[in-house]
């Protein structure tokens, strides 16, 4: 996912700490509270590369796959990896409304497929921030003009 507001919501907080953006924790108080667990990308590039070479194992099966418990976050904690991770603080304005449709603690129930599938993410949410960082390095001069207005 891509770092919007929308969507990729690790992505966005490691982007405007990177660059150095504001950030808003809207609603529920405005506190930072809401909570989402993460995948690694290469959790998720494992898991299909074993599916694919366990093809016959594998089909017609249907589960959840995310980062669980194990790696949910608030945006209060992503807010602290960020700041340690880039060195950066940015403004983080407090909206206390609440929007249509937001949910306050989304965490993948996974059972299904480490049951079936002997499958569980192996990076933790410090990994994924400080990949993000790194590929943000990386990629600076291409991604600045995409993502800074």
């Amino acid at each position: 996912q891509m770092g919007k507001s929308d969507q990729g919501v690790a992505a966005l907080w490691m982007i405007a700490h990177y660059f150095r953006r504001p950030l808003s924790y809207i609603g529920f108080g405005g506190s930072g509270k809401q909570v989402r667990d993460l995948l690694h990308v290469d959790d998720l590039a494992d898991l299909v590369l074993a599916q694919i070479g366990h093809f016959d194992a594998h089909a017609g099966q249907c589960w959840n796959v995310g980062g669980g418990a194990g790696n949910s976050v608030s945006l209060l904690e992503a807010t602290a990896l960020c700041r340690e991770i880039t060195g950066n603080s940015v403004p983080i304005a407090a909206v206390a409304g609440d929007r249509p449709n937001d949910v306050r603690v989304y965490i993948t129930d996974a059972r299904r497929i480490h049951e079936g599938a002997g499958w569980r993410p192996r990076r933790e949410l410090r990994r994924i921030f400080a990949d993000l960082y790194e590929w943000l390095r990386a990629e600076e001069g291409r991604l600045a003009p995409v993502l800074v207005p």
